[in-house]
């Protein structure tokens, strides 16, 4: 599997490239039903076209009922113009417009027990919900309460690794929710201009080409960054 210094990709991950990220996510036993098909038109109000809820956006209308990039002021910091989904519907409907995640479930499709995305989300990473998705890869999205705490949990496990891992990778992130995948392809995708994703890297000998990104984060030794390298 690749690894992608994201912590969803795991707390072995982090070791050597962090974000695939993925904590608690179910039994593991793949019998769970799924979350939400996006864009299959006939999910009750879950499509790419329709809101799924009171605080969701679409792809089409983004900022409709507060949802994905919702209230994200113009001239606000590089943290408060991120992307902001409000509920996993909303954030896998956005995840999905850059890489399939299409549908996202509560467990991975295999089935098996994560050994990335999830398993480094402990009570300090403030992570209200987790969702499993991707073809090529497990991609994992978490939902965040508190997105200050869940930097700073973040860098706490960066640090507790003392320089080793990838410097250039780090967890995608959103307002109030994060992305890892075992796909760099994937990871990659979500950090394109248009979509409007930086990657939370708290490394201390990061150090990316001039010209990208490199704008400051909640946390103080962290920043937020569009250069990715695996």
């Amino acid at each position: 599997m690749r690894t992608t210094t994201s912590l969803m990709a795991s707390a072995t991950a982090v070791a050597a490239a962090l974000l695939v990220l993925t904590a608690c996510g179910g039994s593991g036993d793949g019998n769970e039903s799924p979350l939400v098909g996006i864009g299959s038109g006939a999910d009750g109000g879950t499509g790419a076209a329709t809101d799924g809820g009171p605080d969701e956006g679409t792809l089409e209308n983004p900022t409709k009922n507060g949802g994905v990039n919702g209230n994200a002021p113009k001239d606000g910091t590089a943290f408060q113009k991120l992307p902001k989904a409000g509920t996993m519907a909303a954030a896998a409907r956005f995840v999905n417009g850059y890489t399939p995640c299409d549908p996202v479930s509560r467990t991975p499709a295999d089935g098996k027990p994560s050994e990335g995305p999830d398993t480094g989300f402990g009570p300090a990473f403030s992570v209200t919900e987790i969702g499993y998705c991707g073809r090529r890869g497990i991609t994992t999205i978490a939902l965040i309460k508190d997105p200050k705490a869940f930097q700073t949990a973040f860098k706490a496990q960066v640090d507790a690794k003392k320089g080793s891992g990838n410097p250039d990778s780090g967890i995608v992130v959103g307002q109030d929710f994060a992305m890892g995948s075992e796909s760099s392809d994937a990871m990659s995708a979500l950090l394109q201009p248009q979509a409007g994703l930086l990657m939370l890297n708290c490394h201390a000998d990061f150090n990316p080409p001039s010209g990208y990104r490199k704008e400051p984060a909640l946390v103080k030794g962290c920043v937020l960054t569009d250069y990715y390298k695996d």
